[in-house]
C-alpha cells in the first residue's frame, strides 16, 4: 500500500500571493537588508564565477597545448590532429560553462537534461551526418589510404586530394573534384593503386585463324623489350613475375586473341598502356605475315529439294 507520509503538503510550499504578502508585512529597513544580503551574495557568486572561468580558461589552454605536444611528437595526421584538438576543446568548455552556471545557481540538471534532449533529437535528425563522422574518424585512424592516393570506390576513381571529418574529396583524371562520404568509404570496398609499388598491364590483341603465334609472340615481345619502362627481369622488391608474357587465351569466333602482360612501376602504368597499344597496331597492321581480322559469318546456302 503506497504511502504519502514523506510527501510535502502542497499548503507548505509558499505561493506568490503569499510571497508579495511577506513583502508587504516586511519593514523598510528589512527589505534593505534582505536586497543588500541578495546583492552580496550574488556579487559573491559572480566574482567566485569570474575567477572560476579565467582560471578555466588557463587550465584548459595548458591541456589543449599539452595534448597538441603529444599529437606533434608522435607525428599524428594534421587532419586527425585538428579534429582531436577541436573536440578537446569543445569538451573542456562545456564542462567549464556548466560549472560557472552552477556557481551563479542556475540548476544545472534542468539544463544538462534540456542539452541531453537537444543532443538526442539532433542525432536522430543527421544520423547520415554522424555515421560520415564516424567513418572520418575510422579513415584517419586506420588510414586504407592517404592523400595522394590513387584509389576507386563509390563508383569513382581519382586521386585523394584531402580527408575531411565528414567527406573525402578525389580528383578524377579529368580534373573533376568528386566528393565522397565517409560512411561508405569506410565500410564498403576501396581499391587503393597507390600502395604497390608495380602493377602489371595487360592487353588483349587479336589475329587472323591460320597466322603464325609464334611470329606474333616475338614481334609483341621485342616491341617490349625496347622500352625502358616495362621490366625485363625482377626487381629485388617487385612482383614474383616480372618478364613480359605473350599467350593465347581464347579461339573466338573471328580471332585468336592473345593475351599480353608486363610489369611496370605504378606511375608508368596508363603511359605503357596507351603507348604499345598504338605501336602494337601500326606494326601489326603493317605487315604481311599478320593482320587484325574483321568479324565475319560464314553464310551456307543449300539449294531447295
Amino acid at each position: 500500500m503506497l504511502q504519502f507520509d514523506n510527501i510535502i503538503p502542497t499548503d507548505s510550499i509558499p505561493t506568490v500571493a503569499q510571497e508579495t504578502s511577506a513583502l508587504k508585512n516586511m519593514s523598510f529597513d528589512q527589505l534593505v537588508d534582505s536586497l543588500v544580503h541578495d546583492m552580496v551574495h550574488f556579487a559573491i557568486s559572480l566574482a567566485v564565477a569570474i575567477l572560476v572561468f579565467y582560471a578555466g580558461k588557463f587550465i584548459i589552454k595548458k591541456l589543449y597545448d599539452f595534448v597538441f605536444r603529444i599529437l606533434h611528437r608522435r607525428q599524428v595526421d594534421a587532419s586527425l590532429s585538428t579534429f582531436v584538438l577541436s573536440l578537446v576543446r569543445i569538451v573542456l568548455y562545456f564542462i567549464l560553462i556548466v560549472t560557472v552556471i552552477g556557481i551563479l545557481g542556475i540548476e544545472t540538471s534542468s539544463f544538462l537534461a534540456l542539452f541531453a534532449s537537444a543532443g538526442v533529437a539532433i542525432g536522430m535528425a543527421l544520423s547520415g551526418t554522424l555515421q560520415n563522422f564516424a567513418g572520418g574518424v575510422l579513415i584517419l585512424l586506420l588510414k586504407p589510404f592517404k592523400v595522394g592516393d590513387y584509389i576507386e570506390a563509390q563508383g569513382f576513381a581519382g586521386t585523394v586530394t584531402r580527408i575531411e571529418i565528414f567527406n573525402t574529396i578525389i580528383c578524377t583524371p579529368d580534373n573533376k573534384s568528386i566528393i565522397i562520404p565517409n560512411g561508405g568509404l569506410s565500410t564498403g570496398s576501396v581499391n587503393n593503386y597507390s600502395t604497390q609499388a608495380y602493377r602489371r598491364v595487360e592487353w588483349s590483341i587479336g589475329i587472323s585463324y591460320g597466322e603464325s603465334v609464334q611470329l606474333a609472340r616475338e614481334t609483341i615481345l621485342g616491341l617490349l623489350a625496347k622500352d625502358s619502362r616495362v621490366l625485363q627481369e625482377q626487381p629485388a622488391d617487385g612482383p614474383t613475375v616480372a618478364a613480359p608474357v605473350v599467350v593465347v587465351s581464347a579461339l573466338a569466333d573471328s580471332s585468336v586473341n592473345l593475351s599480353v602482360r608486363a610489369w611496370v612501376a605504378s606511375a608508368d602504368f596508363w603511359g605503357v598502356y596507351f603507348d604499345h597499344i598504338e605501336e602494337f597496331y601500326n606494326v601489326i597492321s603493317s605487315m604481311k605475315e599478320l593482320s587484325f581480322p574483321f568479324p565475319q559469318l560464314d553464310v551456307h546456302l543449300s539449294g531447295e529439294k
